[in-house]
């Protein structure tokens, strides 16, 4: 990833990024205008688009609201007191729609006859945008909003539940258009796809793997067959090569200013605005956990200490560590433990406690390796040795919640099955742990059609 690449992507990131009132009505689609934008363009600023939603903002909200790192200046105070205004999301919410689905939309438009390799990929990342945008807003803009959204202005809102329906479609037509003979491409993907340089097969296991992770998210909506179906595409990512840590996909970073990890880049920006928290600090002191080091720095010696969830001083407390506070630290997007914690969640849920232990103990031991570089035999003799009878949700949902930190779907879990046990900021601006994001204000002030929610403490319907 070259310098030039990224300022050229990113100014064509913010052109996109005007607002869901104003869809790309500017841009030429004429084949033979040398003003369209190519595929390998369009990818590239797709996935950054991708790398921002999941690794920016919405990263940090969710990992103050499970209580992961604590914010301790500024606005990061406020997320701290779960105060999020209507204004805060608007970037978050133009990322999403204009800079990442938007610009999916036009890989398939412009580019889809002839190019299932290209349409496979975005409607991969079609999913992954779509899906965020309804954990954390609940209902929004899905089919309408893509595809005629090009020229409509008001998008209509479809459920969370009608949207999580669209999502599992788009990921079945990806995995059938990116199973195509390649002969079927005009162009083929490489090296403008950051995350797997244009690997189908890779891409096929990531969608069964996203498959099962909104097949569990109905949960608390259809236990048995949300497990059901979990698992059959667990299997299916399996049997398609999805067996390791190599297979996750990664947001992908490089070393020079305009390329770097957004948590450095926040930290190198807004120093002491986040600090660890303390309730995920306590939890890893008490276990000697390995990854601790790695997920934050020493306030002394080999001390960690984490920001208090009432007033949390950034003077005392461990700052985040090299994990995913350097420049080119990668950061997961769908990786192979998370996809072993579902696994192990769901056999549970259909009374395979075996299968469940299983896997769950392949969830840790992949955590282990993947953040610290190869296996630790205490930790994993503690907590890596489960067995039918010793199983329990809260085992497995407390080493995803440590496994999984800096990603949206900790949240997420959190909101779904109450694990890890949190206790609410007493002293915040609501008794309850924020459970969604308020509406944007250009969506409540521009778009007639949008659903207006202003309560960050009301829940989605997944819940």
């Amino acid at each position: 990833m070259k310098k030039i690449t990224y300022i050229v992507l990113a100014t064509i990131v913010a052109i996109s990024l005007t607002s869901c009132k104003k869809y790309l009505d500017d841009v030429k689609v004429n084949p033979n205008s040398p003003e369209l934008v190519g595929p390998k363009v369009l990818l590239s600023s797709v996935e950054m688009a991708t790398f921002a939603s999941f690794t920016g903002n919405n990263a940090r909200r969710s990992a103050v609201f499970v209580q992961q790192i604590a914010g301790t200046s500024f606005q990061m105070s406020d997320v701290q007191n779960y105060i999020v205004l209507e204004s805060d999301v608007t970037n978050d919410w133009l990322t999403i729609y204009t800079g990442a689905l938007q610009n999916a939309q036009l890989i398939i438009k412009d580019y889809g006859d002839g190019n299932p390799y290209y349409t496979g990929i975005a409607k991969v990342l079609m999913a992954m945008n779509l899906g965020l945008a309804a954990d954390m807003w609940g209902d929004v803009p899905s089919k309408d909003a893509m595809g005629l959204g090009v020229s409509n202005l008001s998008p209509a809102y479809s459920s969370q539940q009608a949207v999580y329906g669209d999502i599992q479609t788009l990921l079945s037509e990806a995995i059938t258009a990116l199973k195509s003979d390649i002969k079927s491409n005009k162009l083929v993907p490489g090296a403008e796809d950051y995350i797997f340089n244009g690997s189908t097969s890779r891409w096929i296991q990531t969608a069964w793997v996203l498959k099962a992770r909104y097949a569990n998210r109905l949960s608390n909506k259809s236990a048995s067959q949300s497990a059901t179906d979990a698992i059959t595409y667990l299997n299916s990512a399996y049997t398609a090569g999805f067996t390791g840590n190599s297979a996750n996909a990664m947001a992908v970073f490089g070393p020079n200013g305009n390329e770097s990890n957004q948590w450095n880049v926040f930290n190198q920006t807004r120093a002491d605005y986040i600090k660890m928290g303390a309730f995920f600090i306590s939890e890893m002191n008490s276990t000697s956990d390995p990854r601790l080091p790695l997920y934050a720095d020493p306030v002394t010696g080999t001390v960690y200490v984490g920001g208090a969830l009432t007033n949390p001083d950034p003077t005392t407390s461990s700052d985040i560590g090299d994990y995913c506070d350097l420049p080119d630290a990668p950061l997961p997007l769908v990786s192979y433990c998370e996809a072993k914690f579902i696994e192990a969640e769901c056999k549970l849920r259909a009374g395979d406690a075996a299968g469940a232990a299983t896997a769950h103990n392949a969830g840790v031991k992949a955590s282990i390796s993947a953040v610290t570089g190869g296996p630790d035999a205490a930790y994993e003799a503690a907590h890596a040795t489960e067995n039918g009878s010793s199983i329990t949700l809260a085992k497995i949902m407390m080493e995803k919640y440590v496994a999984l930190f800096t990603q949206v779907e900790v949240w997420t879990d959190w909101r779904r099955t109450k694990l890890p046990t949190l206790t609410p900021n007493p002293t915040a601006n609501l008794t309850v742990i924020p459970k969604r994001l308020p509406t944007s204000v250009d969506e409540r002030t521009y778009n007639k059609n949008a659903v207006v929610v202003s309560n960050i403490g009301a829940a989605t319907w997944f819940e």
